[in-house]
């Protein structure tokens, strides 16, 4: 990677690590469709003004009818599902152990990538990759184990199901949007996912609560105008500079911002599973991307 993809990495891994604090904010007020409601709707107005602002990366009409369908799935499993998941998973379990659990998504991308990516074959050196991140997956949610099912391990389950959302979401997307600016691939993402998703809040939640205080609707501006409006520009803009694989590698960024942001905000605690299970992560995550 240039000097310029390194800052966008880094820039992405700050603004999606701390977003894991504000959901768990948002959460305590707002159900998780209100909240990737407001998400998706204020990330999807600030990536369309940027569009306008930016001629240059306005799509022609043929270029965007030729992608309106493959963005539907990718809006859905890369932004819909996976945002809805993590959002509801936040209301039982930690921010700091949701950030720790989404850096799985790497592990993820590299077992579907060689199915869908040709130039990315299944190796040993991948395949040791993935035994170890997934060992650390286990550490984590280890202490769960042996328990009877609580609503503490089927969150846990609901952010690796938004993992795997995610990196085929991702794969899918590099196929699909080659040729469009990352500002239209960004816009087309958010905005069909608004549109799944607000109309199903709209119908599902009766009545519909509002988000009444300040502190709520810090967080779904920030949520809607930084992890989504400028994050996906930064995700869209990598993913066609470095790819799938290594894009999808900031989220093992994301426990670094979000563990602290929880222990410091939120007074939540940090368990030895958490670290181990996280560094074994990771390094499963760097063995396959060692050269």
């Amino acid at each position: 990677m240039d000097k310029k993809d390194w800052v966008r990495f880094w820039l992405l891994g700050v603004v999606w690590g701390t977003s894991f604090l504000w959901i768990k904010i948002a959460v305590t007020e707002v159900s998780p469709l209100v909240l990737v409601s407001f998400r998706t709707l204020f990330g999807g107005l600030g990536l369309g003004l940027i569009l306008i602002l930016s001629p240059g990366a306005r799509p022609s009409r043929a270029m965007l009818r030729q992608a309106l369908p493959p963005f539907i799935i990718v809006a859905l499993f890369n932004v819909a599902l996976p945002f809805t998941l993590i959002s509801w998973a936040e209301k039982y379990i930690d921010s700091g152990t949701a950030s720790i659990l989404n850096s799985a998504t790497p592990l993820f991308t590299i077992m579907l990538s060689p199915f869908i990516v040709k130039d990315d074959p299944f190796t040993w050196r991948k395949f040791l990759g993935l035994a170890v991140g997934f060992l650390g997956v286990f550490i984590l949610i280890s202490p769960e184990l042996g328990q009877t099912v609580t609503n503490s391990i089927v969150g846990q389950g609901a952010i690796l199901l938004a993992t795997l959302s995610y990196a085929a979401g991702t794969i899918f997307a590099r196929r699909s949007g080659k040729g469009l600016p990352s500002q239209a691939q960004a816009l087309m993402q958010v905005g069909l996912a608004a549109g799944m998703i607000i109309p199903v809040t709209l119908i599902v939640e009766q009545p519909l609560r509002m988000p009444a205080l300040p502190i709520t609707w810090v967080a779904l501006v920030w949520l809607g105008l930084l992890g989504s409006c400028v994050a996906y520009l930064l995700f869209f803009t990598l993913l066609h500079n470095i790819g799938p694989t290594r894009t999808t590698t900031v989220t093992y960024t994301l426990p670094l911002f979000g563990v602290i942001l929880g222990a410091v905000f939120l007074g939540e605690p940090i368990f030895f599973q958490s670290i181990l299970g996280g560094l074994m992560i990771i390094s499963g995550v760097l063995l396959v991307n060692r050269r």
